[in-house]
């Protein structure tokens, strides 16, 4: 089965996205005020551009990009999207949707967003996804991702869905999709890093009501060098670091070296159940 392939908004220029660049930055660090608008407006386009002219009686299942323990942005994103495209498939007669999860093994340091298509395929192309077939059986399958760069996520879950002989209806749905192949698929970290380029601007995020954690905060804080990590610590409830230590451990971030050290401050705040934190 070929894809019908889904992308709200075009990106062929540097300059004009058609979307803000630090909205997207904000949502990839767990803003889900920002997650909240990407994923209504997702629906919305797909609903238009698709659905209005297409509409699937069926059972619908929706998925999220793959994970292991921690969520992705996207996570946030398809909450939202799932919401939107509810309240239109009941009012048409449709169904509500269901839900699954794509499971993937492989934890990585590497930030996906600067490397090249070759280096992106390289590093994927040692994952494995795993997804439950029987639950899928007849069902219409919305996978949903943030961006579309070089196809390496997709052409990896395609090949998830050719191993598990999937013969459902599916359909590639995306915020944003880079189009021009003239610019560099780094230009991911750009809109990635728009408006975080230390640890501490993720505090106005984090304080800001509407964080929601992800992958790639969790990764980003435990990068950081433990001068600043010391310091942006001491400013977080600690609600906050027992929530980042379990969602660290439960990743399997324990077991990559870079990560090790700030851990380890992690732990011995919590050990020391310091409450000059809160």
């Amino acid at each position: 089965m070929i894809p019908y392939n889904f992308s709200l908004h075009k990106i062929d220029n540097t300059v004009d996205f058609g979307f803000s660049a630090d909205d997207y930055s904000r949502f990839k660090f767990g803003d889900d005020l920002v997650a909240r608008s990407f994923g209504k407006d997702l629906a919305d386009g797909f609903i238009r551009y698709y659905l209005a002219d297409n509409l699937i009686t069926g059972q619908i299942v929706v998925i999220s990009s793959p994970y292991s323990f921690i969520p992705t942005a996207t996570f946030a994103m398809k909450n939202h999207f799932v919401c939107q495209l509810n309240r239109w498939l009941v009012e048409n007669g449709g169904l509500a949707v269901q839900e699954t999860k794509v499971h993937r093994t492989i934890t990585y340091k590497e930030d996906y967003g600067e490397l090249s298509a070759e280096e992106r395929l390289s590093l994927i192309g040692n994952d494995s996804f795993h997804i439950d077939k029987d639950f899928l059986t007849g069902k219409t399958l919305l996978f949903l991702d943030d961006i579309r760069i070089t196809g390496s996520h997709e052409r990896m879950i395609l090949k998830m869905a050719k191993e598990y002989g999937l013969k459902n209806e599916m359909h590639m749905l995306y915020f944003a999709e880079l189009v021009n192949k003239n610019i560099h698929p780094n230009v991911e970290n750009f809109l990635n890093y728009h408006q975080v380029k230390s640890i501490f601007d993720l505090e106005d995020i984090i304080d800001g009501g509407n964080f929601r954690f992800n992958t790639r905060i969790v990764k980003y804080i435990l990068n950081t060098t433990s001068s600043s990590f010391t310091i942006f610590l001491e400013r977080r409830s600690i609600d906050f670091i027992n929530q980042l230590y379990d969602l660290s451990l439960g990743n399997n971030y324990h077991t990559i070296e870079a990560y090790s050290k700030n851990l380890h401050l992690i732990k011995d705040y919590i050990k020391n159940n310091n409450y000059k934190l809160i």
